[in-house]
């Protein structure tokens, strides 16, 4: 059998839509919507640039995996206090913390996209993956990349993606893990009664005294596109965490996902009298939604409850339409913990292209980990899947 054959892309279109998705199959996250998200990025200005690679046998298309290129600084994990002490180091001395970075995955999914074609063996698999690996690498040389990494690898399900990385070398650090609610209910009162009696009491209450609300589901954005943009800002203004490039979406997101994703990109709007006071962009998948955006007016969100209101509108939209989960991304942890979350713990792989930097950058790991600074997380105790997560960002 011939060997298996990996070049890059600078445009995810030059890769076939039918065949990046049979790589991905069933995700809403699919080729429409990375197109859609490097057409949003294009002329933005932004400092991220997008690619793809991908790994071809007598078949076709047999692996994928999209990448950004951007200047990682090293204190992105680091919030409050930390965080400005790291912005002064960075006003004074930036190549000290700043690293040009090659990441596999994208800033706009909670994981990362490189897959296999359904139906390979699992020495394709491996081969698939390390040819990408290789790929990928002899790019980050060509850029004069500093750093390859790997982002929101899975802590389950991703074996050969996890063995072939730590056979080259990667070193993994703790990532955000994603919450997931899982949902085998016959209807809300069974959901409801599956929580504690004390947050059934609050997520009644706090719907009695929402007030009156009107919920609008549609998949176009026609008049209301710059508020929905605005909303999302003034969401990420109120939070506590800050991930700098990596939570900023580029202008024009919104219209080009909800336009490539059709019905698959459903948002839910919420309205106190006229004034569009949230929204949740929504992707739906056979047996899956993803909560993929929230965005809130302030303080009107908070006097109507529209957190809990929302929460439960999509929790009833999918035992409306039997979806199994609802995943609900990487902030707000003790809420959705609260409400029967659980949470999928990732991993991101790193390698300097120096092996001493790499040894003092894999040293400094533990402390430089996202899930070491968000303070929900550190309220946690561990479980048995962060146990096992933790064993091989060690590894």
């Amino acid at each position: 059998m011939n060997a298996p054959r990996a070049r890059i892309v600078e445009r995810i279109a030059e890769i076939a839509p039918e065949a990046w998705d049979r790589c991905c199959p069933g995700e809403a996250e699919n080729h429409a919507y990375y197109s859609a998200c490097e057409q949003a990025l294009a002329g933005s200005g932004s400092g991220i640039a997008m690619g793809a690679a991908c790994v071809e046998d007598a078949l076709g298309v047999s692996a994928i995996a999209p990448f950004f290129l951007f200047t990682y600084r090293l204190d992105t994990p680091f919030q409050g206090g930390l965080r400005r002490f790291g912005d002064a180091v960075f006003r004074l001395a930036p190549r000290l913390v700043c690293l040009k970075v090659l990441c596999v995955g994208s800033p706009y999914a909670e994981r990362c996209h490189a897959c296999v074609r359904n139906g390979l063996e699992s020495d394709q698999s491996a081969s698939a993956f390390a040819a990408l690996g290789e790929i990928l690498d002899q790019h980050a040389r060509s850029v004069g990349a500093d750093v390859v990494a790997w982002k929101d690898v899975a802590a389950q399900g991703a074996s050969d993606l996890r063995d072939a990385l730590l056979s080259r070398g990667f070193a993994g650090v703790g990532s955000l893990p994603f919450a997931v609610l899982d949902l085998p209910f016959a209807g809300e009162a069974d959901y409801l009664a599956s929580l504690s009696a004390a947050t059934r009491k609050d997520i009644r209450r706090k719907l009695a005294k929402a007030g009156e609300i009107r919920v609008e589901m549609r998949h176009g954005l026609e008049g209301i596109e710059s508020e929905i943009a605005e909303l999302y800002e003034s969401t990420r203004a109120e939070s506590d965490l800050d991930y700098g490039d990596l939570e900023v979406l580029p202008p024009g997101y919104f219209k080009a996902v909800s336009a490539a994703l059709g019905e698959r990109a459903v948002f839910a709007l919420y309205w106190v009298g006229q004034t569009l006071a949230a929204f949740n962009l929504l992707l739906i998948e056979n047996d899956r939604v993803i909560d993929k955006f929230l965005g809130m007016r302030y303080p009107l969100a908070r006097q109507h409850n529209l957190y809990v209101v929302s929460w439960m509108t999509n929790v009833r939209f999918c035992l409306e339409r039997g979806i199994a989960r609802l995943q609900t991304g990487q902030t707000a942890y003790a809420s959705k913990l609260r409400f029967g979350s659980r949470l999928v713990p990732s991993t991101v792989f790193f390698r300097h292209r120096n092996a001493a930097l790499q040894w003092a950058l894999k040293s400094a790991s533990p402390w430089f980990a996202f899930d070491r600074f968000d303070p929900d997380l550190r309220a946690l105790p561990r479980t048995p899947a962060r146990e096992q997560a933790a064993r091989e960002q060690a590894a």
